[in-house]
């Protein structure tokens, strides 16, 4: 009994999936670059719009023209670039803090029952205190330099890596841990080896949240007790009737973490290929 020819044999390989073209052309990151704009340039499209036609004044809407202008004038004077950079400083001291300080309590609440036990249920009554109402203590304990700053944005970074990286760690698969005891794997070899390549990705989700929520607490920190910072630049535009400039320290908050999001997401994909 002869074979069937060779051209009529298929494959599975052979046939496309329904719907793979479609995944890899919004998987391209020309079209990612250019959708992720899509929504920011018709936002600026119709807040053009509005302006231009009248529709809201522009004492309480400037035209995007008007905001660039404020920004070119700060830039000029110097202004624009302190403000930036003394508010990204805070912002990167106050993250690095609060997040080492939140993988360090995480692994202990994670890894031991004792730290669970002990450290969770003060933790989460910390958790529920709005943070504005730390900002009082702060100022009476610190003064109104950069320490009470940095640490009001270090308890607001501290939160979103210690939740996450602790569940993450009470949810490491029980058997693979079990395995790695067999090869008698303890201690700082067994969290190298299984529990940490396990939590990557919720050490860098906790991390990305931790640098979202970083910014907000600037903001806080600036508004109440700053004489520079995007912050304080939103609250003495407030007072001086000036809405071009709290647009455009809003765009530059926008814009900042935005970037600095990008930064982690890069470092995440990095080490996702390093521990995955």
């Amino acid at each position: 009994m002869t074979s069937a020819p060779a051209q009529n044999r298929t494959t599975p390989d052979a046939t496309p999936r329904p719907g793979s073209s479609a995944r890899a052309f919004w998987s391209r990151r020309s079209v990612r670059i250019v959708g992720g704009a899509l929504v920011p340039l018709v936002i600026l499209a119709v807040w053009q719009a509005v302006t231009v036609s009248g529709l809201v004044p522009a004492y309480l809407l400037p035209a995007p023209g008007a905001v660039l202008q404020a920004a070119i004038q700060l830039a000029e004077s110097g202004a624009l670039w302190l403000h930036i950079a003394i508010s990204v400083q805070r912002v990167f001291l106050g993250f690095a803090v609060g997040s080492v300080i939140g993988l360090a309590a995480a692994a202990v609440v994670g890894l031991t029952r004792v730290g669970d036990i002990l450290l969770s249920p003060t933790l989460a009554a910390i958790r529920a205190i709005p943070s504005l109402a730390l900002v009082p203590l702060l100022l009476l304990w610190m003064g109104i330099g950069e320490d009470s700053k940095v640490t009001l944005i270090a308890i607001g970074a501290f939160f979103p890596v210690f939740t996450t990286v602790s569940l993450a760690l009470r949810q490491v698969d029980a058997r693979s841990v079990e395995m790695a005891r067999s090869f008698s794997l303890r201690g700082f070899a067994l969290f190298r080896t299984v529990q940490l390549p396990a939590v990557v990705p919720s050490i860098m989700a906790g991390l990305r949240l931790a640098l979202a929520q970083s910014w907000l607490f600037l903001v806080a920190a600036e508004l109440l007790a700053a004489s520079m910072g995007l912050g304080w630049l939103l609250s003495e535009s407030q007072y001086n009737g000036r809405v071009d400039r709290i647009l455009l320290a809003i765009v530059l908050l926008a814009l900042l973490g935005t970037l600095s999001n990008g930064i982690l997401s890069m470092v995440q994909k990095y080490l996702l290929r390093r521990w995955i």
